[in-house]
């Protein structure tokens, strides 16, 4: 009767006990459904494939979307990409890649109703004195570093105030050349000019940073302020300006993006998306070497002395038998040591004595039977020049058995 009460009584704590346990469990679970709720959220990633190299992929997608055929290469190469008569080429490139052979074929196309559109190579990239072949058939001439930098106000309906073509090279024209739309005057130069050229059109501008495809700031790059030049296609003001560059044979050809691949430097990869490692190594070169600069402030105690090594105990006995007249048992134990090696090298020399012994030895280390006579001979132990040569004699003839 006992035990059943007792289990029964084990048996109710263990159900109060998982009762409590599930009891805190559903008011926590209750808590947190009620203070936090799921949220989703977008993170632009990092471009790859054909993104990463083509400034003008979004706008090459943007056209096929819009049911356009668009041929979008990195060279001209006009021998294997014919020119229709109603189609665009648009020279992301720079100009100055343009033979003059190429400058006549581009623009005979032109005259017979083709759409090119060109932008200056701007004034970062040097060279501005060369001679483009191009803007000579066409009468622009650019402004050079000591052009206005200003930017350009562009107003689209529904968006915000916004500017283009900041620090962008401007251009203009010899006299005789009247562009048929412009935009901005001859004081400090244009930054779009339309020409008509025979059935077509040629098409100037600034820069093409409107039509690129934008990078948006994330992770190390947009904390420092990186993440590219301006949005690019992504801003509906440069999808409107996009639409009115490439108006005049829009929809009636293929559209042909040339355009330079631009490979990010191996250092900018790394600072942009290596600081997950470069960073910590950083901080621990830092610590490191903050640990091994010399401090300021009182000089520290000298660290203390090791204790003397085996030899040294060995040096300071020597010391103190030689200084207490004892030196007659170093000498006998060099001289044992001598002759235990004599033995296991020459035992027929070692089984001699006196004389023979001493002329056995000399004859077998070239030495001067006289010289080891002697050194076999207990010095007087106030001799002490005695004693120190007999000793370095014994130990030199010992190392050359």
């Amino acid at each position: 009767m006992n035990a059943a009460a007792k289990s029964s009584t084990r048996g109710a704590r263990v159900g109060l006990v998982l009762f409590a346990v599930a009891a805190v469990a559903f008011v926590a679970i209750a808590w947190f459904l009620h203070n936090f709720h799921r949220v989703e959220r977008e993170f632009d990633l990092p471009p790859r494939g054909e993104a990463a190299y083509n400034p003008l992929y979004a706008l090459k997608k943007s056209l096929q979307a819009d049911g356009i055929r668009v041929d979008s290469r990195q060279r001209l190469n006009l021998a294997a990409h014919a020119l229709g008569a109603r189609d665009t080429l648009l020279l992301y490139s720079d100009p100055r890649s343009l033979s003059p052979p190429e400058v006549d074929r581009v623009l005979d196309w032109v005259e017979a109703g083709g759409h090119l559109v060109v932008r200056t190579p701007g004034w970062r990239d040097g060279n501005n004195d060369v001679a483009i072949a191009l803007f000579d058939e066409l009468g622009v001439v650019l402004e050079g570093e000591e052009g206005s930098r200003e930017c350009m106000p562009f107003q689209v309906e529904g968006e915000k105030p916004h500017v283009e073509f900041c620090g962008s090279q401007r251009f203009t024209f010899v006299e005789d050349e009247v562009p048929e739309l412009a935009w901005g005057d001859l004081k400090n130069g244009y930054v779009y000019a339309r020409q008509g050229w025979g059935e077509g059109h040629v098409d100037v501008l600034a820069d093409f940073d409107f039509l690129t495809n934008g990078n948006a700031p994330g992770g190390l790059a947009g904390l420092f302020g990186g993440g590219g030049r301006g949005e690019g296609l992504r801003e509906a003001t440069h999808v409107a300006l996009a639409r009115q560059v490439l108006a005049p044979n829009y929809g009636d050809g293929a559209m042909h993006l040339v355009y330079a691949a631009q490979m990010p430097s191996l250092w900018r990869v790394v600072f942009t998306r290596g600081w997950m490692v470069w960073l910590p190594l950083a901080l621990a070169l830092c610590a490191w070497l903050w640990l091994r600069t010399q401090r300021f402030g009182p000089l520290r105690p000298a660290p203390a002395a090791e204790r003397r090594s085996l030899l040294e105990h060995v040096r300071a006995s020597g010391d103190l038998l030689f200084r207490y007249g004892k030196g007659a048992m170093l000498y006998v134990a060099v001289r044992e040591a001598f002759l235990s090696r004599l033995r296991r090298r020459d035992p027929l020399a070692a089984a001699l004595t006196g004389e023979a012994q001493a002329d056995a030895i000399a004859r077998r280390l070239q030495v001067a039977p006289s010289a080891v006579l002697q050194a076999l001979q207990t010095p007087p132990s106030h001799d002490k020049p005695a004693f120190r040569d007999r000793i370095s004699l014994l130990i030199k003839l010992r190392n050359q058995l």
